[in-house]
């Protein structure tokens, strides 16, 4: 299974000069509790924005630029690479984690969509691809806890794919 997983504001901003333009320490544990021991693929911008390859994870790459040496990453160059990994292991989620220029290249071949959802608006130069209703099923929606750490109101949501 192709996932995208994803935080984003009403405007559908997810990043801000390759950062997050907010802090959710409940997402973050989200995201970690999604990904840890499964494969995580991401573009460059957003694996040196995280500083190197997250522990626990299969950290993959999709860049065109096959030259870069990235430690504890596999470098991948093309799409046909993600989809062939998904017919040869269809019990597997993989997890697209950005940025906004990798999710408007696999929005179409994505099963699910994790988005944490937050009723906010956000100064930001990275949008998440906007998506039709038509084509997706809500099939979990829980509010988040806000509180002085996480200082926004804030859902996450589930999205599958209508078949």
């Amino acid at each position: 299974m192709i996932s995208l997983l994803v935080a984003m504001d009403k405007n559908y901003v997810i990043g801000l000069k390759n950062g997050m333009p907010w802090h959710l320490p409940k997402d973050l544990r989200f995201f970690k509790e999604k990904t840890t021991g499964n494969t995580i693929i991401m573009g460059r911008k957003t694996y040196n924005s995280m500083g190197g390859a997250l522990p626990n994870r299969e950290n993959v790459v999709l860049t065109r630029n096959q030259t870069e040496i990235l430690e504890n990453v596999k470098v991948i160059d093309n799409l046909e690479t993600i989809i062939e990994w998904n017919k040869t292991n269809p019990e597997k989620e993989y997890f697209i984690i950005g940025g906004g220029n990798i999710f408007n290249q696999v929005m179409h071949l994505a099963d699910r969509m994790y988005i944490t959802s937050i009723e906010e608006s956000f100064s930001g130069d990275t949008y998440f691809p906007n998506f039709s209703e038509d084509e997706w099923h809500l099939t979990s929606k829980v509010k988040g806890e806000k509180n002085e750490t996480n200082p926004y109101d804030y859902y996450f949501l589930q999205y599958d794919r209508k078949k």
